[in-house]
């Protein structure tokens, strides 16, 4: 099951033959490299399951905080993809299926929270743990061995490129989804009645938030059909001209859309550094406070609030 769904992952790093070729030049692989790896095939494979074990040994040691060691079933997996890395590996078919082979490996680990660091960290104790049975089963043929070993660590780098690029990638992934979320919920537009909306703006309005906080309002106008916007201001330090420019186009858009926006909440810190900044706010709405301008919409709208009668204890 596992094996499904990581492979049916999105692909984290594009793979193409020419970046597998550069790939290949950047580590200086040569078909004589190629020839000593397959050389290696008989005296290495049947010690995959101790270099396999090697390795996570380290990783464990680097990394043990990692959800992958969590669950052995995911761990066994990983070891049985660690496997199959390293019989490729011995090989020397270096084509665009093994790097997706590569990157399949590497989408698991960052799955588990693997990052590159002690990932490398792992996987250079893992060539030494290789290195040293190449010059055991060489020792009569130092020149050999120097050269099998050589060779094999050329396929290291360029496998450790892969991986470390798609860990980084995954990574950064990670990181413009939590600030999605993050944007998502600081800045939530909310209808409260029928045609309605009110939009809580809460921390650091800098501009990339200011054109988020834009584009969804004027998806929730669209998809309400409203025609009256409450922006509230209550939880903002501070901003500066490009922000309070990028809020004065956010409500002409609006307005542009058949709905009128009401700021309310507007400091007078705020206030003083917009009259500073010499921005036009002739043509906003402001209301001091929330309370206030939840009424003034109301009113628009047409609602009319009345006082129920107390109940008789």
């Amino acid at each position: 099951m596992l094996n499904k769904i990581v492979t049916a992952r999105h692909r984290p790093l594009p793979v193409t033959d020419q970046d597998i070729e550069l790939r290949m030049k950047a580590v200086g692989l040569e078909r004589q490299d190629l020839e000593n790896i397959i050389s290696l095939k008989k005296t290495l494979e049947p010690r995959i399951d101790h270099h396999t074990d090697a390795f996570f040994e380290r990783l464990a040691q680097i990394a043990g905080e990692a959800s992958l060691f969590a669950r052995q079933e995911i761990l066994e997996e990983a070891k049985q993809r660690k496997r199959q890395h390293l019989s490729a590996l011995m090989s020397g078919n270096y084509d665009r299926d093994y790097v997706e082979q590569r990157i399949d490996l590497a989408t698991l680990y960052s799955s588990y929270g693997i990052q590159a660091r002690p990932f490398i960290g792992a996987f250079q104790h893992l060539m030494q743990s290789i290195g040293n049975d190449i010059y055991e089963q060489l020792r009569d043929d130092p020149a050999k061995a120097f050269a099998c070993y050589r060779a094999l660590t050329k396929v290291g780098y360029f496998d450790v490129s892969i991986i470390s690029d798609v860990l980084v990638a995954e990574r950064e992934r990670t990181i413009r989804h939590q600030q999605e979320a993050i944007r998502e919920l600081s800045t939530p537009v909310l209808q409260i009645r029928d045609r309605l909306l009110i939009l809580p703006i809460i921390g650091v309005l800098d501009s990339q938030r200011a054109k988020q906080l834009t584009d969804d309002l004027l998806g929730a106008i669209h998809t309400n059909r409203a025609k009256f916007v409450v922006m509230d201001i209550t939880g903002v330090a501070a901003v500066d001209s490009k922000v309070a420019n990028h809020l004065i186009q956010t409500i002409a858009a609006a307005r542009l859309m058949g709905s009128t926006v009401v700021v309310t909440g507007l400091s007078a810190e705020v206030a003083q550094a917009l009259v500073a900044l010499g921005i036009d706010l002739g043509k906003i709405d402001t209301t001091s406070d929330l309370q206030t301008g939840l009424e003034q919409a109301e009113r628009s709208l047409g609602y009319r609030m009345v006082r129920a009668d107390p109940v008789a204890p």
